[in-house]
């Protein structure tokens, strides 16, 4: 069989069922086979909206998300998405042709040519494969899935010379991932954290984007354990944020950071502790540091672990249960919801001033949304500020943010992934006024596709986070006001719909109304720009 006929039965074999992408002169003999094997597609319109969809899907379905380009420049456009999935440990997988197999090193001027991909992918996956024969790209999409299943996911990237797409080779038979086997921890490493855990006076649980599939879990563990619940922006509602014992997103929080200083004992699970996630260096850990997580190099990345379980969030949590009930210890009377009362109270009156701009409609919108809503979000200061610390969710439903690599533009296009993934839950973008033009152009998308997609937007006039730190450092504002956009209008023109919300109460209208609206609908509400 060809080479892409090749590519689409080795996706098929690992159950794929969409794919994310943009046909172009190069990649056609993949775009070719889609149909016959199954796989529906879906087409952005750019490579970076087809990434940052394809991670989307990834994240909400836990399967690896699929995206299409072709080469050269479509390539290069998706990097950004391909940076933000490794930031945020998303199974990301990209396919791309690449010049011919025999292509001199000399340039010679060929359409999309470029000294080489597999160099630039490298810089920001975890891995580039180019494959060299038709056989080998069987192995080549069975070493991507192994890697998603077993090891910390992350995006890869796999290159098909683009004259091997069209050439028929003999294929061999289907390579087929292994099944999932998750490492678990060491004996005495898990029994020296139950005991330290089960002797603890002043425990605390801090879960990342890796507890994700430990919802439960986790929840047992801090309920045995009377324990404050802290997490990262990946971790936003693994525990219900609404519980006792929840203390939501709040890392970044300096009364959250001095609290966890003063703990005698923190539980970190799948998180990195990084800047990134805390909004400033690690603070230091006055108690013992117990981490878990599937990736061993995070033992002494950042704040190094005490004591080290590594292994899979969920087999590890699970037998950490069950050492605990063995242990044994006096840990005395804890009070975990009354330390989380006061220490939301502290977190809430830091920013108060800050946030009472977006809280209100935020607490609208969360009125009349279900449970199980999917909500995506940018590097805006609505979603970092606002919706990341004062909108709870719960683990029925799903918040979707940029962290780390810290991209702009995500919200649009991602919401139009989660949406083609559940067709029947709700979901909702939320941006500011800078980052959605960043992929603007994606309201055709969702509009062609008729998906009911409401796109919150709070429009400050520019770039607001960095007209505030030129504004504190001294500086005169400078490439940071933009011109005000019609936002609705443009919805529009691209054949959605558009309103404008200057109320919380008139933001809930329009949503409810957005909800069962074909197409997108954009929402804008209008902030005071700081001058």
């Amino acid at each position: 069989m060809t080479g892409g006929e090749a590519v689409v039965r080795a996706l098929a074999a690992h159950g794929v069922t969409r794919a994310f992408g943009i046909p172009g002169t190069h990649n056609l003999e993949i775009y070719r086979h889609l149909a016959p094997y199954g796989i529906a597609h879906v087409t952005p319109r750019h490579e970076q909206g087809a990434g940052y969809a394809a991670d989307a899907y990834a994240r909400v379905t836990e399967r690896p998300g699929v995206a299409i380009t072709t080469t050269g420049p479509a390539l290069l456009n998706i990097t950004a998405a391909v940076g933000q999935a490794y930031s945020d440990s998303v199974p990301l997988l990209v396919v791309s042709p690449g010049m011919p197999l025999r292509h001199p090193r000399q340039p010679t001027g060929l359409l999309h040519e470029m000294r080489s991909q597999t160099e630039a992918l490298h810089a920001v996956a975890a891995f580039s494969h180019r494959v060299s024969t038709v056989e080998e790209i069987g192995s080549a999409v069975a070493r991507a899935f192994t890697l998603f299943r077993t090891r910390r996911p992350r995006p890869v990237h796999i290159e098909v010379p683009l004259d091997l797409l069209e050439t028929a080779q003999p294929a061999g038979p289907v390579r087929l991932a292994p099944p999932a086997s998750a490492p678990g921890p060491a004996g005495p490493s898990l029994r020296d954290a139950a005991r330290v855990l089960r002797s603890a006076r002043r425990p605390a649980v801090v879960l990342g984007g890796g507890a994700r599939s430990a919802s439960a879990g986790c929840q047992a563990l801090a309920e045995a354990l009377a324990a404050p619940v802290v997490t990262t922006a990946n971790g936003k509602g693994i525990v219900d944020e609404t519980h006792p014992l929840s203390l939501g997103v709040s890392l970044h929080s300096p009364s959250v950071q001095k609290w966890l200083a003063d703990c005698d004992v923190v539980l970190a699970v799948g998180t990195e502790l990084a800047e990134s996630d805390l909004w400033s260096a690690p603070p230091p850990l006055g108690g013992t540091l117990i981490r878990v997580d599937i990736d061993p190099a995070q033992m002494y990345a950042g704040l190094p672990a005490d004591l080290a379980l590594v292994g899979a969030a969920r087999p590890t949590l699970e037998a950490l249960r069950e050492a605990l009930e063995e242990a044994t210890g006096d840990s005395g009377a804890r009070d975990g919801a009354a330390a989380v009362r006061a220490l939301r109270a502290a977190r809430d009156a830091e920013t108060a001033e800050r946030d009472t701009r977006w809280v209100p409609y935020l607490r609208a919108a969360r009125a009349v949304l279900d449970s199980d809503a999917i909500w995506t979000s940018d590097s805006a200061q609505c979603c970092y500020y606002g919706a990341l610390p004062h909108l709870p969710v719960g683990p029925r439903g799903r918040y979707l943010h940029p962290t780390g690599f810290g991209t702009l533009g995500y919200a649009l296009p991602a919401a139009i992934g989660a949406k083609t993934a559940h067709p029947h839950r709700q979901v909702v973008a939320l941006s500011g006024d800078g980052g959605l033009q960043f992929s603007v152009q994606e309201l055709a998308t969702a509009a062609q596709l008729r998906l009911p997609l409401p796109v919150v937007v709070f429009d400050n006039g520019g770039y607001g986070e960095i007209r505030d730190e030129m504004t504190a450092r001294g500086d005169t504002p400078t490439g940071v006001d933009l011109p005000s956009v019609d936002l609705p209008a443009l919805a529009r023109a691209y054949g959605g719909r558009g309103a404008r919300a200057d109320t919380p109460e008139a933001l809930a209208r329009a949503l409810s109304l957005a909800l069962t609206t074909p197409g997108p609908t954009v929402i804008t509400v209008t902030e005071e720009t700081p001058r």
